[in-house]
């Protein structure tokens, strides 16, 4: 609840205000740690490169490099700028042969609706984290694959519904493991105290 400050003025008679400049921002620092930079684009180096694996190309195989970049987005915005994910869609394009830019504006548009969605995901457990990437995961290849249809001229069909719910279906455990190093960290530190 905020407080008012009382003053004066000139007559003598007593007002209440609402005094901002005297409240303090909440340090949230021991609640949450930056996850180390090396872990972030570790993971997602290690995914751009499972992504060169022709398992992917499987008809509800998911985007395991989707799937860490939304995740990262959510977790650590300013370390995974939609500039990367369109680094790393047009170099998943140049790999499969497939159109230009398709992985790309996929992968943005999942970065895209990740960030827009960033501060309520948060506010709710793992499985409302499952049902809101899943429905940006679907929009975003919806998209793409519309688009596909109409410059190819031919719809590939909704097995990519499949991978897509797949991957978000993937979301608690990108967040089990990709956490593990950071619990560890806060474990140790709560045994040295």
């Amino acid at each position: 609840m905020m407080r008012r400050a009382e003053s004066s003025d000139t007559s003598g008679r007593k007002t209440r205000s609402s005094s901002l400049s005297s409240l303090q921002p909440i340090d949230s620092s021991p609640f949450s740690r930056a996850s180390s930079p090396w872990l972030v684009w570790g993971s997602i180096l290690l995914m751009w490169l499972a992504s060169m694996l022709p398992w992917r190309l499987l008809p509800f195989a998911p985007d395991l490099l989707m799937l860490v970049l939304a995740f990262w987005a959510v977790h650590e915005p300013r370390r995974v700028p939609m500039s990367l994910a369109f680094i790393v869609g047009i170099l998943v394009d140049v790999h499969d042969g497939s159109l230009l830019g398709e992985h790309a504006l996929a992968y943005i548009l999942v970065v895209y609706g990740a960030l827009l969605l960033r501060k309520r995901i948060l506010n709710f457990g793992m499985w409302t984290h499952f049902l809101h990437m899943a429905v940006v995961m679907l929009l975003a290849q919806l998209i793409v694959r519309v688009l596909h249809a109409w410059l190819v001229g031919e719809w590939s069909g909704w097995e990519w519904a499949g991978g897509a719910l797949l991957t978000a279906a993937l979301w608690p455990l990108a967040d089990s493991v990709l956490f593990l190093p950071q619990r560890r960290l806060d474990e140790s530190d709560s045994g040295s105290s």
